[in-house]
Order: C-alpha cells, then structure tokens, then sequence
C-alpha cells in the first residue's frame, strides 16, 4: 500500500521529506512485524539485538560499550538490556578483572539455544520481504547505504 494511503497524507513538502516519512513509517512496520515474532520468546528486537552480537563475539565476552557501537538501535540503553537478559539467564556479566568499572557480557547456553530456535523464523521474517525481488533489494540496500554515505 502506498505511504499516502497508510497514513492518509497526499502532500509532502518535497519527495526528500517523503522518503524521511517513508523511511521511519517502514521502519515502524517492520518493528512491528519483528517484536510479533518474538513475542513468543518473551524478548523485544533490542535485546535480540544484544543476543546476537553476543553469539557474534561468542565465545569471547563483550563489553557494554561494544554493544553500544554495534547495535542498530543507537538510542537503546545497552545496560538495561543486559540486565534484563541476564535475569532472563541468556546473559552473564562478569567484572572486568584488569578494570573493576567495566562489565564482561557473555551469552550463556540458555542464550545460545534461544537464538537457534529463533533462527528458525528466518525463512517467515524472510517473507515480509517477498514482494521485493532480490536485485530490488539489492538495490535499496545500495541506495540506503549510499544515503548513510
């Protein structure tokens, strides 16, 4: 369905501001596609985020300032998240032992095996996407980095 449709606005100042609105109404969309999946798993795409860069690092623990860096959602507090990983047991922290001030984070088993069976889902999360060809994909995913540019 076309943007002006879903949000029942026809005038943009420009097709650059269009393509802002564009961007963060999709971005929305696919947020609430993703956080429908994992609604199972009692987890939000942020701390899926924070598993997956653990499993990524694994099995070398990270700090939270790494997570901070690699995460895709900049604005999201890492700490927090963490915490609330690690009472879920799908994280371990453990002090720095050359710096007190700083945290190790490692995924655990229990993490581990949670991403397995998330990962499951890919081929359904794939499917939000199917109306789009690769080579279009292909070529938005050009066009988005070459924006960030």
């Amino acid at each position: 369905m076309k943007l002006e449709e879903e949000i029942k606005q026809s005038k943009f100042r420009n097709e650059y501001h269009k393509l802002a609105v564009n961007i963060m109404y999709s971005y929305g969309w696919l947020m609430n596609l993703q956080a429908k999946l994992f609604i199972k798993y009692d987890i939000t795409g942020n701390q899926y985020n924070i598993l997956r860069i653990l499993r990524g690092q694994y099995p070398n623990p990270a700090n939270v300032n790494l997570l901070k860096e690699r995460m895709v959602d900049k604005m999201s507090d890492a700490s927090r998240l963490v915490e609330r990983l690690r009472v879920k047991k799908y994280v371990e922290r453990v002090s720095c032992p050359v710096d007190r001030r700083r945290v190790n984070v490692s995924i655990t088993q229990k993490g581990l095996d949670l991403l397995a069976e998330i990962d499951k889902l890919n081929e359904q999360y794939d499917d939000f996407f199917k109306k789009l060809s690769p080579d279009e994909s292909k070529v938005i995913n050009e066009l988005l980095d070459k924006m960030r540019g």
